[in-house]
């Protein structure tokens, strides 16, 4: 997840002033996590719940009895806790006005959203599941519980995949032919085009694309960053979702790593350390 959260701290300063260019410098003194990196930890956490609750299952005869498996109900239910717990402990980091109030309800239901905010928080789904096609199950419902619009739903699975494609040994070409045969997404556009007329937008259908362009244009984690900066946008999101994907194509440099450690929170940052005791490794960088 670290190429989610530091796409997200570095993109922080350049969400509502956007900068058209690769130079800039990659972290200021402000420079830091937003709601993109406290929901992605919200999702890993869930889903290392999940890990925790499915071992005692099989071990515990007694506790299987009467209860055929794991639900997609019963992790609904665990993304639900882990959002609002996580969110609440957090809660002036920039969340849109639905989500936050999604956020302090009793009984949260899912509001028909399209907006980025499912696509951003899917990092860790790529990194924990052996095959695509549970990846993409799981993050449809990573997505449901709030963003349960098909847009809402398909973003998250794109990225979701792309991240899997990548950590799994996918070439960019695989990868951008998989995501357009899948979704429908248009990635014909090239950086410089995009760049231009491109503006703050929170919408999947025009982060998503966007994004996974800046990373298959990208020569390098770091460079994947700073030309998702450039395209402007909803920027700490964009580069959230490109730095996802980056960092299971390239992997992250050791400084980024601490860096990235040393501007979030000590709770995010254990969820974060287990996290890495889970994941699946990646077969190249």
């Amino acid at each position: 997840m670290y190429g989610a959260i530091l796409g997200d701290i570095i993109g922080s300063v350049y969400e509502f002033r956007n900068i058209k260019t690769k130079e800039f410098p990659l972290f200021a003194e402000k420079s830091c996590i937003t709601d993109d990196t406290v929901m992605t930890v919200a999702v890993a956490h869930a889903l290392l719940e999940q890990v925790g609750i499915l071992r005692h299952l099989k071990e515990s005869d007694k506790s299987c009895q009467g209860r055929e498996a794991y639900s997609d109900e019963d992790l609904k239910l665990l993304l639900v806790k882990s959002m609002q717990d996580l969110g609440n402990r957090h809660p002036w980091v920039g969340y849109g006005k639905q989500f936050f109030r999604w956020l302090a309800a009793r009984n949260p239901k899912p509001y028909g959203s399209w907006g980025n905010g499912s696509a951003m928080r899917v990092a860790s789904i790529g990194w924990l599941f052996e095959d695509l096609a549970s990846t993409r199950k799981i993050a449809a419902l990573s997505a449901e519980v709030s963003h349960n619009h098909p847009e809402g739903i398909k973003g998250a699975e794109a990225v979701a995949a792309a991240v899997f494609l990548a950590r799994t040994g996918g070439s960019k070409d695989e990868i951008k032919e998989y995501i357009c045969r899948e979704f429908k997404y248009d990635l014909s556009r090239t950086c410089d085009e995009i760049r231009p007329e491109y503006h703050h937008v929170e919408s999947c259908m025009e982060t998503v694309p966007e994004a996974i362009t800046a990373f298959l244009e990208g020569e390098s984690f770091e460079d994947v960053i700073r030309t998702a900066i450039s395209l402007g946008g909803d920027s700490d999101t964009l580069t959230c979702i490109s730095g996802s994907i980056a960092e299971a194509f390239y992997g992250v440099p050791e400084y980024l790593m601490k860096e990235c450690e040393n501007r979030m929170p000590e709770d995010l940052k254990e969820i974060l350390y287990e996290f890495n005791k889970y994941r699946i490794p990646a077969e190249h960088k």
